[in-house]
């Protein structure tokens, strides 16, 4: 009964051991892949030609146990360029679909470096 006692406490080690390495090894793709979204953001499509603030305020920065990819000159402004907005006189604004296309590529660069590294 010692033996099987034993076994139980050594699979458990070796499975605490396991989870700090994936756990280590999450938080390093996860901010390796933030901070290329953030690159990449600031020299996005629509927003290559201008230098204003807006393009330059991409930023990855870490949040607790998270990663996150702001806009840190005006968050706001990221949702109306992104989807467009009403104009007071009536109509919309054209739409600068420019974080999409860049948050679907971090997801699959994730997801492709979870399953390769792990």
């Amino acid at each position: 009964m010692a033996s099987v006692n034993n076994l139980a406490a050594q699979i458990n080690q070796a499975l605490q051991i396991y989870g700090t390495f994936v756990n280590g090894e999450v938080l390093e793709i996860a901010e390796e892949v933030a901070k290329d979204a953030a690159k990449e953001l600031k020299s996005a499509g629509n927003f290559k030609d201008r230098t204003g603030d807006y393009r330059k305020g991409w930023e990855a920065i870490k949040n607790d146990r998270a990663w996150i990819v702001r806009n840190k000159t005006d968050y706001q402004l990221t949702h109306l360029l992104e989807k467009g907005h009403a104009k007071r006189n009536g109509g919309r604004t054209k739409k600068y679909v420019h974080i999409k296309p860049v948050e679907r590529t971090a997801i699959e660069d994730f997801e492709s470096k979870v399953r390769s590294r792990l």
